[in-house]
């Protein structure tokens, strides 16, 4: 009994220092963000008024844009706005750039949710499939179309989707229109394309590493054990050795889910889908720095809660991890 207290009660100064380590990566993220942005060419006040402006012209919105001003005070200032939750206005729109980011954001997260409802049980069968029937033909194929899946780049999958799903069969269409009148069933049409395509890219990597974990396992003697004692092998995966390889899944599950906030960049442009990365690419066009660093640490920040959270699913399921 006091073995369980003492396991239970190590968690919590493994999370605080998890979530401190978190905490420290995000700032250090942070002063890399805002320095990159800084080193873009051209600003907000050139973009806003073209080349014909005179430098007079530049430098006064320049001053009203307070673009003017060293770098570690705007880096303090936003940096500031961002612990309270105001992360500025936009120089190109004129409204807060909270505002612009809470019409996208949802849209986004709709969008990695129905990927990740797809994604996740079809990794999770093919690479226990392969797994379970490791050397057969079934395990080759699987691997082979994990391979491809892989290989293939995120714009190759998604206009060969637009070619023959939305130009020859006509079934979808090509451009993903998400609006808060359409119902469920047109939104889910709408967005098919680009769930497919973000499927096909994240779902290999998820299976492979599901595959390389329970094959691993299933060499250990404990498994041997239970099959001498009559146990079945699904209710050997199921019941002993999923819980074992639960902290590797769960991490290259949570790497490829993280790719849906940040990486999807080139899919939401070929679909012209009103995303959240969509969205950093007009401010990294338009040179809206508040805009872009806010963009940039929602998806650094999503990538660290995914990863805590991963940490956390295996300390969970695996005791001995918390002793190391």
């Amino acid at each position: 009994m006091s073995g369980a207290k003492t396991g239970k009660a190590s968690l919590w100064p493994m999370l605080i220092r998890r979530v401190g380590s978190a905490l420290l990566t995000l700032l250090l993220v942070s002063m890399v963000i805002f320095a990159i942005a800084g080193l873009l060419p051209g600003d907000a006040a050139q973009e806003a008024l073209g080349q014909s402006a005179t430098p007079e012209q530049v430098a006064a919105l320049r001053h009203e844009m307070g673009l003017d001003q060293p770098a570690p005070v705007r880096y303090a200032h936003w940096l500031s706005g961002m612990v309270r939750g105001d992360a500025g206005q936009s120089l190109v729109a004129g409204m807060p750039v909270g505002a612009i980011i809470a019409e996208r954001l949802p849209n986004t997260l709709m969008l990695a949710g129905m990927t990740a409802v797809l994604a996740v049980p079809l990794a999770l069968v093919m690479g226990i499939t392969a797994a379970i029937r490791r050397g057969t033909w079934i395990d080759r194929a699987i691997n082979l179309a994990s391979l491809s899946m892989v290989a293939l780049p995120e714009f190759l999958v998604a206009t060969v989707g637009v070619l023959i799903f939305s130009v020859k069969l006509m079934w979808l269409p090509s451009i993903a229109m998400v609006s808060a009148e359409a119902s469920w069933s047109d939104t889910l049409r709408s967005c098919a394309l680009p769930i497919l395509s973000l499927t096909v890219v994240v779902v290999a990597q998820m299976a492979r590493m599901t595959r390389a974990a329970i094959a691993d396992q299933l060499d250990r003697p404990y498994v041997e054990m239970a099959r001498l004692k009559g146990a079945s092998l699904s209710r050997v995966v199921l019941g002993h050795v999923l819980p074992n390889c639960l902290g590797p899944i769960v991490n290259a599950m949570a790497l490829s889910l993280s790719y849906l906030m940040g990486g999807a960049i080139i899919v939401e442009t070929i679909f012209n889908f009103p995303g959240l990365a969509s969205l950093m690419v007009n401010a990294v066009t338009s040179r809206d720095m508040p805009l872009l660093q806010a963009c940039a640490m929602i998806f650094c920040s999503a990538y660290l809660l995914l990863m805590l959270v991963a940490d956390m699913v295996a300390l969970l399921a695996n005791p001995r991890l918390r002793a190391q």
